[in-house]
């Protein structure tokens, strides 16, 4: 097989439908919209979530709770992941990014204190939980919020 033998396999290419262009087409006159009506007007159509003046499914259902707009999601790394570092390094949250440690930024990253540290590390994160701050001092490292 050669680069100019190459084809779209049968039917994965379809030609658009061209409205309202004659008789002959099977899509003229009306162009596909039927007999006036709404739909058939310019601009026509409903809203969306429209239901023909039945109470909308949206207003039927009960509303709970809040959703906080100001909320703050922090990616979350616990320091049993940060023994992967030799002695000395600087871990900071582009590091972890690049080492996949953790995969989003989000707002910021929190250091939680699930599992043991043995190594002296300098983390610098927008945040930690007291746990992972003793857990890092203890093993000899220092603690820099952002």
């Amino acid at each position: 097989m050669k680069l100019h033998e190459l084809q779209y396999s049968e039917g994965a290419r379809r030609n658009r439908k061209r409205i309202g262009r004659g008789q002959g087409s099977g899509t003229g006159k009306t162009a596909g919209k039927g007999h006036k009506g709404q739909n058939a007007r310019s601009g026509g159509g409903v809203r969306l979530g429209f239901e023909g003046g039945q109470t909308p499914i949206f207003r039927r259902l009960p509303k709970r709770g809040f959703t906080n707009f100001t909320r703050k999601e922090y990616a979350t790394v616990n320091v049993e992941l940060l023994e992967r570092f030799e002695n000395g390094t600087v871990v900071t949250p582009e590091l972890l990014l690049e080492n996949r440690i953790a995969r989003k930024e989000l707002n910021g990253i929190k250091i939680l204190g699930n599992g043991e540290l043995t190594k002296k590390l300098t983390v610098k994160a927008h945040k930690f939980s007291k746990s992972a701050k003793e857990l890092i001092e203890k093993a000899g490292g220092s603690v820099e919020v952002i």
